[in-house]
């Protein structure tokens, strides 16, 4: 094995010399085990050692390898020769899309000497393309956990049963319709995992699984389970959630071992009574006690209100051809109408943070939304679907409208929008209708008047400014072509603050544009309106200059000699073959053209300060914020009873979209781990109407018993957007640039700890806890330790919250009533062990502490859980017998 390892260091490209083989060897070799799914170029090094060193890589008995390799099949071939192999991971998800998204391996099949692996014991073929199960995995005799799951499976060999020593199986995210009743042959069957599935039926030998302690069929089809499940007397926990059950049998109530029978988001009207008396069975999200729907004015039937009621950023739900409505807690509304859905659909969603490198903005655009994500894509319903998105109300709604905009799978196309007021809340929402599902977001872009141009000729002008037109005359095009107009009005004291010349004046800015890449047949008469305090009677000819843009703005030519201008009162005309911006500026400055680059540049920018404010209760808890310099006093008179800190920083520009990074300096650090931490900063994307606010826990790896550390967070410039002017870009780069400000921070003595005593904890004894679920991470005892050591004085409300009576909270006080850190602990922990086997215990945390007005210890929560869920993505942890639940679906409850 030392010359393996030494192996798989490899030669560098040259070949030449070694590549760390120490440290590679280290990393992906240890004793009989070879992971090489951490390289890109795994097979390629299979292949090499296979080649090299044959007689030593045979004896591995662990091998992992990355399935999105482009040389699996060649790999493939040779596996049959490791016949001491127990232990194979054949997965993808180790590469993704242009989107992020994790990408399915390239896996479909085996090869049939895969049967002659005698000794293989557990076999991982998850995120694959399989849509049949390879045959030579039934002559595996020794085979006992076996996962192929997020394939393409619609069905299970006939002889599936002949795995007589399976422990363990996996095949959830598939398209399974049915099971083969040979299914009930595998006696020491212990977990079964179908979640995700189509199955519409169960045979009824699923009952001839006699040792097996966990069933997982949530998030199918079926109308029914067999009796038989009654026979299952080791089964400890059942999850039959997000079906379409209407009915349960009563017997299910007889089984002893049974500790977790979950039936939410059914369509249960009735349950029966045993089985209502059971103390650990969850039904939310049914329609107990109501009738069937009745109809509705315009003979439609009623559909069914369904709320998702959850914390997290993500879920499921499913759609009958019944139709539904669905509320997400976020506030986003849908309606599917009877018959949008031929047949039941799952539908999977989530809240997505807007990256720039892929949500693309317009100039002028503001973003006013997260990206919403509705999967399956591309899906085709037989009726439009109604989307509700709740935004934040831009600050220019003269100039602006608010529109709906979803990724086509190639580009970003804005929808027909109603924007509407709720009544209660005041809040706004957008309104479209789609035939599709793919990313959701909600703009603000400049009011887009638009018409088709037909050969006879048209008129369009501007909503936004009457006074602005657009004159097509008749044989201006052969072919009836769409022509869009959209107007940024710019005042008289913009224009003086931004080029400091009291002489400089312009007219609104025209952007026109068509769907034709072909200049008119003729002319086209633009009108646009004389800049402020000019017109016809004092008009001086020589300071009047038309001015042209390119799409990006990045030059503006004087185009005054090139046209032919005509003037009245109060307009100049010209005329024009092909489109884009247009501007009308008076001044007596020569160089017109820079000074508009400079002008519009400007524009696109906001003007920003950075805040950073510590929890008066907890100074560890840091809040950062970067805020639009109008909205600096309120948001600081918001927090000032909550927090404190220095005054805000000097005023700085950013773009719409633009990226930068906080680092903490000087003795200060933070949790390196978190998804937003790129290189020891935390990251931001500036949005002008979003939140740009992070609540975070800090540290010092300073000793702070003797004294406190005086550290500083910085803030630097990241990345820009696509869009921005080549020279504003090229300004943003340069290494005196990066920076933009930096803040005192102060961590005050550290007093002593519970945790660095042993005494209050061991008190408890309280032991090891996992919240939650493997798919959407754990919160574990550590973090439940640290959650503890930040609530304070707010236990008895996040307690409250959580559901404890006052009793109990009463009892906790009086039992621990000299010492707050044993309240918090007792509270905190013994929620936590009676709560544990609640998949949605996480989300009910989540709530308890934002409704006790901790934000901060929320958001610190929702990041935990938000690394599991992307550690889970990247590669489906499974050790052994540890099964996964898929916990994509969300709790549902009838409105």
């Amino acid at each position: 094995m030392q010359k393996m390892a030494e192996l798989l260091g490899l030669r560098d490209e040259c070949g030449e010399g070694t590549l760390g083989a120490p440290a590679l060897a280290g990393s992906c070799l240890a004793d009989n085990r070879l992971n090489l799914d951490v390289y890109p170029d795994g097979c390629r090094r299979f292949l090499q050692l296979f080649k090299e060193q044959q007689g030593e890589l045979v004896q591995v008995e662990f091998l992992r390898l990355s399935s999105n390799d482009c040389l699996l099949d060649a790999t493939l071939d040779n596996l049959s020769h490791l016949k001491h192999l127990k232990s194979l991971v054949l997965k993808g998800g180790h590469a993704r899309d242009k989107f992020g998204c994790y990408q399915h391996g390239s896996l479909t099949s085996l090869p049939p000497d895969f049967g002659n692996l005698r000794c293989l014991t557990h076999l991982d073929l998850s995120f694959n393309r399989l849509s049949t199960l390879p045959s030579c995995i039934l002559h595996l005799p020794s085979l006992r956990v076996l996962l192929v799951s997020h394939n393409s499976l619609v069905t299970l060999p006939e002889d599936f049963g002949c795995l007589s020593k399976l422990t363990f199986f996996s095949a959830m995210k598939n398209q399974l319709k049915d099971l083969p009743q040979s299914i009930g042959e595998l006696s020491m069957l212990q977990d079964l995992d179908l979640s995700e599935n189509a199955l519409e039926l169960l045979p009824e030998e699923v009952g001839n699984l006699h040792n097996c302690t966990e069933l997982d069929l949530s998030g199918n089809r079926l109308l029914s389970i067999p009796d038989s499940l009654a026979n299952l007397k080791s089964l400890r926990r059942l999850h039959l959630h997000s079906n379409l059950l209407v009915t349960v049998p009563a017997s299910l109530a007889s089984l002893p071992n049974l500790s977790r029978l979950d039936l939410q988001n059914n369509c249960l009207r009735a349950i029966p009574a045993e089985i209502q008396a059971l103390p650990f069975v969850h039904v939310r999200g049914n329609p107990l006690g109501e009738t069937e729907p009745s109809p509705q004015a315009g003979n439609c039937k009623a559909s069914a209100a369904v709320v998702i009621n959850s914390c997290m950023s993500f879920g499921s739900f499913t759609v009958t051809s019944e139709g539904c409505r669905v509320v997400l807690a976020c506030g986003i509304h849908f309606y599917f109408p009877p018959g949008a859905a031929s047949a039941p659909l799952r539908i999977h969603f989530q809240s997505l943070t807007p990256d720039p490198q892929w949500v693309k903005l317009r100039h002028h655009d503001v973003l006013l939304s997260r990206v919403l994500e509705l999967q399956p894509h591309g899906i085709q319903f037989q009726q439009e679907v109604q989307i509700w998105m709740p935004f934040i109300s831009p600050q220019t709604p003269h100039q602006h409208e608010v529109v709906v905009r979803t990724f086509s799978g190639e580009s970003w196309n804005d929808l027909k929008t109603r924007v509407k007021q709720k009544r209660k809340s005041k809040k706004c929402v957008a309104h479209c209708c789609v035939l599709h599902f793919s990313w959701f977001l909600v703009v603000s872009r400049l009011v887009q008047n638009e018409c088709k141009v037909p050969a006879e000729g048209t008129l369009l002008f501007s909503s936004v400014d009457p006074n602005i037109k657009v004159i097509f005359p008749p044989g201006v095009t052969q072919e009836p072509r769409s022509v869009k107009l959209q107007v940024l009005p710019v005042s008289a004291e913009e224009i003086q603050e931004i080029t400091a010349y009291a002489e400089c004046r312009a007219s609104p800015l025209l952007y026109l544009s068509q769907d034709s890449t072909v200049d008119f047949l003729k002319p086209v008469r633009i009108q646009l309106p004389l800049p402020s305090g000019v017109t016809g009677l004092n008009l001086d000819r020589s300071r009047l200059h038309i001015l042209h843009g390119d799409l990006e703005g990045q030059t503006w030519n004087d185009i005054t000699s090139e046209v032919v201008l005509e003037f009245t009162h109060l307009y100049a005309v010209f005329e024009v073959t092909h489109f884009s911006w247009y501007w009308l500026w008076y001044t007596t400055k020569t160089y017109i053209g820079g000074i508009a680059k400079k002008v519009y540049e400007r524009l696109r920018l906001y003007q920003v300060n950075f805040i950073a404010l510590q929890r008066k209760r907890d100074p560890e808890q840091v809040l950062l914020q970067c805020v639009p310099k109008h909205k600096v006093d309120p948001v600081l008179k918001k927090l000032q009873d909550r927090y404190r800190g220095p005054e805000p920083s000097d005023m700085v520009e950013m773009f719409e979209g633009e990226q930068f990074f906080a680092a903490f300096e000087r003795g200060i650090s933070i949790d390196m781990d978190r998804p937003d931490c790129v290189d020891g900063r935390l990251s931001f994307i500036f949005y002008s109407h979003l939140k740009n606010m992070k609540e975070i826990y800090v540290t010092s790896p300073v000793d702070r018993k003797g004294q406190a550390v005086k550290g500083q967070v910085s803030f630097y410039r990241g990345a820009v957007p696509d869009s921005i002017p080549e020279d504003a870009s090229r300004r943003r780069k340069g290494p005196d640039s990066l920076w933009l400000a930096t803040l005192p921070i102060k961590l005050p003595q550290l007093k002593p700890r519970w945790d660095e005593n042993p005494g209050p904890l061991y008190g408890f004894s309280f032991p090891p806890l996992n919240l939650g679920n493997a798919e959407t991470g754990y919160l574990t005892q550590a973090n439940l330790l640290s959650i503890a050591r930040r609530v304070g004085a707010d236990w008895q409300s996040i307690g409250l919250n959580l559901g404890l009576t006052y009793q109990q909270i009463e009892r906790i006080g009086y039992n621990n009533r000299e010492d707050l850190n044993k309240q918090i602990l007792d509270m905190l922990f013994s929620w936590a062990q009676q709560n544990s086997e609640d998949p949605d215990c996480v989300s009910k945390l989540i709530t308890a502490l934002k409704e006790s007005g901790r934000q901060d210890i929320a958001d610190e929560v929702e990041a935990i859980v938000e690394l599991g869920r992307q550690k889970y993505s990247e590669s489906i942890r499974r050790l052994g017998l540890e099964q996964e639940s898929s916990t994509e679906d969300s709790a549902i409850a009838i409105m």
